[in-house]
């Protein structure tokens, strides 16, 4: 299973790229593939704050729901719109089209996040 190097990631299965700024998050292909077929996803609002370990919305499959946890705090600059009308692209592109929510990081900065490689211990998935 796919685990990019670049990306920094929670043992809560959710993804964090850092960019200028900006922290774009979404779920894990392990958390897409555990989840199966994605049906709705309730996003934090563009202006919301959202704090680093706490629930911000929800992911529901065919299978549960689950809660959505932010992996750092700050306020929501946007919000993947596009998972309204198709909620599906969040489990089949989990790392591309499939974003769900861009942060700008509060002034206490991002919690320790894991590397690829300690995503990859912590799945007992292979290396790459």
């Amino acid at each position: 299973m796919s685990v990019p190097v670049d990306l920094r990631y929670t043992e809560q299965h959710e993804w964090v790229r850092l960019e200028g700024g900006t922290a774009t998050v979404g779920i894990t292909a392990h958390a897409a593939e555990a989840l199966g077929d994605i049906v709705f996803v309730q996003l934090p609002a563009a202006g919301d704050t959202v704090t680093a370990g706490e629930a911000c919305g929800e992911i529901e499959s065919t299978k549960s729901v689950s809660e959505l946890f932010a992996p750092l705090g700050g306020t929501v600059t946007a919000v993947n719109d596009a998972l309204d009308d198709a909620p599906e692209t969040a489990g089949e592109d989990p790392y591309g089209r499939g974003w769900l929510f861009r942060v700008e990081p509060g002034a206490d900065g991002a919690p320790e996040l894991l590397t690829a490689a300690e995503y990859r211990s912590l799945t007992g998935e292979e290396s790459a």
